[in-house]
């Protein structure tokens, strides 16, 4: 038999008494309030050691084995949240996972001290039924995996919680089993973190800042910009020719210095989602420059975000500080987070002439980050006839209240937390 999986709670205590763990401590003689470090993963200074308390309940509880398992610091902190959620002898006291300089958490415990969780509670009710925080756990798993009828037979462990759940009598069993309860509802804009082939994009491109080519596509695997030749398909990513400037310009030189251009694309621009990243890499020889600006406008009045690198991937666009921006522009911040890539094709960025001057221009927009940011203008649906559609194939209109947005908004950073 397995080593069974420890209580969080008395597992929890026995680590704060220890004390061996970074930045994890009471506040009290008394033992009801302790700290938690919760530094996000996004950060240039986050260390191993920052999630510690993280990992070390993945190990306990069995969820990671060092050297055999791959490390998952999101899915670690995740869980732990979890776990500390649902008990309802705790409670978070005070939130300072955002502070610049000590992000961390507090929490508290509701009932009369820590004294009675290091041992399980064995009591039993009327009916002679355990009441062993074990036994929670056991019901808490098997109602997850929706394991009702063990191939043990039935299990003698059954619990009498405070609130206990609706039964069902089996009619070939002599006790009650337990009726599935649903969970809490999956988060809707979860999508956004899988999926990377379901990600669609609306590409424009301008010719000397005339517009001549517009269309939003999904693009499995990315997408590559090619000149007039269809370039290598062999290469990854949907290739989007860009059209011939003869057939929109009409000023000879031009067309000539932007057909030039083109044809130095080579395997084109290649551009895709890996995670929480947009990545760009030139696969031709003319360089290209980046950054990120509004919708109507690139960003030339300062210098370019980078430049795309050749022949190995660079990141130009993270979804993290987006959310985290897009937060804020809730809770009442003016600016609006920007989404919107820019990239200039065969030229220096246009920092000191206006972008029109520019031979070749392409703006590309995430179209679920448009609609996230759609969303929050109209102040996340707060009327629930409101609706906004993700644009996220097989996805289905949202009708949130402003809370409910800007909570599956926290919950998606948490999620992004590597």
């Amino acid at each position: 038999m397995g080593t069974q999986k420890p209580r969080i709670l008395p597992w929890l205590v026995s680590q704060l008494d220890q004390g061996q763990l970074e930045g994890v401590a009471w506040l009290d003689e008394s033992r009801t309030r302790f700290r938690i470090p919760w530094k996000h993963g996004l950060r240039q200074d986050a260390q191993l050691e920052d999630f510690g308390i993280f990992q070390a309940w993945a190990e306990a509880s069995g969820a990671y084995t060092p050297g055999k398992d791959k490390p998952d610091l999101p899915t670690w902190k995740r869980n732990f949240r979890s776990a500390l959620n649902r008990k309802e002898a705790l409670r978070l006291a005070e939130d300072h996972s955002k502070d610049p300089h000590n992000p961390h958490k507090i929490y508290e415990f509701v009932t009369s001290g820590v004294g009675n969780l290091a041992e399980p509670d064995t009591s039993l009710d009327t009916n002679g039924r355990c009441t062993s925080d074990i036994q929670e756990d056991i019901l808490e798993k098997l109602l997850s995996d929706l394991d009702l009828a063990p191939d043990g037979g039935p299990s003698s462990l059954t619990m009498a919680p405070e609130n206990p759940p609706q039964l069902l009598l089996s009619p070939n069993l002599d006790v009650p089993a337990p009726c599935p309860k649903p969970g809490p509802p999956e988060n809707p804009l979860k999508q956004l973190l899988v999926s990377e082939e379901e990600w669609e994009f609306e590409v424009t491109v301008f010719y000397r800042g005339c517009q001549v080519f517009q269309q939003t596509v999904f693009c499995p695997g990315g997408l590559r910009l090619v000149g007039s030749e269809a370039g290598d398909r062999t290469l990854p990513g949907q290739p989007i020719r860009l059209p011939d400037p003869a057939a929109s310009l009409t000023d000879r030189g031009v067309t000539d210095y932007v057909q030039r251009v083109l044809s130095c694309l080579g395997g084109g621009l290649a551009l895709w989602r890996a995670g929480q990243w947009l990545w760009a890499q030139r696969l031709g020889h003319c360089h290209v420059y980046w950054a990120v600006g509004e919708e109507l406008l690139p960003n030339s009045g300062h210098r370019p975000d980078g430049e795309v690198p050749k022949d190995r991937e660079g990141g130009v666009f993270n979804m993290g500080p987006f959310i985290a921006d897009l937060i804020a522009f809730i809770e009442g911040s003016r600016r609006s987070p920007r989404y919107t890539l820019w990239f200039c094709v065969g030229q220096s960025w246009p920092q000191d002439q206006p972008w029109i001057k520019r031979l070749v221009m392409v703006k590309v927009v995430p179209m679920c980050l448009r609609a996230l940011l759609d969303m929050a203008r109209v102040g996340g649906a707060s009327s629930l006839e409101n609706t906004v559609d993700l644009h996220i194939s097989n996805s289905h209109p949202l009708s949130l209240t402003s809370d409910q947005y800007k909570a599956y908004l926290q919950d998606l950073v948490e999620d992004m937390d590597f």
